[in-house]
């Protein structure tokens, strides 16, 4: 049989007959048996779709899309900024080698929560645990964050925040200013130590607790807390994207693995901590991604931070 678009059971001789009548309109005073007929209320479950706007069989809901040269291009524009006070040099991410193992440090580091919310923990208390530890570093014409890590006054920050600088001083969250002395730099991994002038213990500055980025997980919600364009004690809530991405940062441009996070980062946030629901450090704020070749460019939702374990191994030799 024939494909066929018309009637399928209409002959060649198919005359079409006389339309049908309305049905008699009811006496007066009286109704149609059925009538009045049931409503279905209007939040009831909702009619299905008619025939009309569902797909046809076969026919795909849209033409495939070409990429054109530029989106390719744009795609592969992609940089990663090291976040120096608003100015940053361009480094590059990259798969490779994977880092050497760490080594055991000598910093206490606390164990991770069982399950989130362990201990009542949440973003706003971890936040409030957070930020009498986390001070804004001022070095020169530069700026960026840091967060002490013991009673004696030791502060952690990134090494390209006090390169080059003759004095630093340190903003704290209750408003405080004091001088600080580098004590320390490891430019390669781009780490540095600061020391607080004088006496730390009455300054308000809280040493705050090291986790364990061996312990991460993707998904797992963080915070990063620091001055991003030089607004002292700002957060900002994401999860862990990826763990042991590898990047290229520090001054020998070496690969290395860091913690990548979607928690908004931006210049100012550099050397400031990436902490997890706890309120344990998890890593440093170093470097974002950006599209295109300007270091202005902010945050994109690709953002960096130096895994706390290899933290830790160095920062302990810096000191000591």
């Amino acid at each position: 049989m024939s494909p066929h678009l018309g009637h399928p059971f209409r002959g060649p001789q198919y005359r079409p007959g006389p339309p049908p009548t309305a049905p008699p309109a009811p006496p007066a005073g009286q109704q149609l048996p059925g009538f009045p007929f049931p409503v279905t209320p209007a939040s009831a479950t909702p009619a299905p779709p008619s025939p009309a706007a569902a797909p046809q069989a076969g026919v795909t809901g849209s033409p495939p899309v070409r990429r054109s040269r530029t989106g390719r291009a744009l795609a592969a524009g992609i940089a990663v900024s090291v976040l120096a006070g608003g100015l940053a040099g361009a480094v590059t991410g990259g798969w490779g080698d994977p880092a050497p193992p760490v080594a055991t440090a000598e910093l206490p580091q606390a164990s991770a929560p069982s399950a989130p919310g362990a201990g009542g923990s949440s973003i706003a208390s971890a936040a409030a645990s957070v930020l009498p530890g986390v001070v804004s570093v001022r070095a020169g014409r530069a700026t960026g964050s840091g967060f002490a890590i013991d009673q004696q006054g030791h502060v952690v920050t990134n090494a390209h925040v006090v390169e080059g600088a003759r004095n630093v001083s340190l903003v704290l969250s209750n408003g405080r200013t004091l001088d600080a002395d580098i004590i320390g730099i490891d430019a390669d991994n781009d780490l540095a130590v600061l020391q607080v002038a004088g006496n730390a213990a009455g300054s308000g500055l809280r040493a705050l607790t090291l986790g364990r980025s061996s312990q991460l997980r993707v998904g797992d919600p963080v915070l990063a807390v620091g001055s991003p364009l030089g607004l002292e004690g700002t957060v900002t809530a994401g999860i862990v994207s990826a763990v042991n991405r590898q990047a290229r940062f520090g001054d020998n441009g070496a690969r290395q693995t860091a913690v990548q996070t979607d928690a908004a980062i931006n210049p100012g946030n550099s050397g400031g901590p990436l902490v997890n629901a706890a309120g344990q450090v998890v890593g440093v704020n170093t470097a974002i991604a950006t599209l295109g070749s300007s270091s202005r460019s902010g945050n994109i939702g690709i953002g960096f931070a130096i895994p706390v374990d290899r933290m830790t191994t160095i920062v302990q030799g810096l000191i000591d």
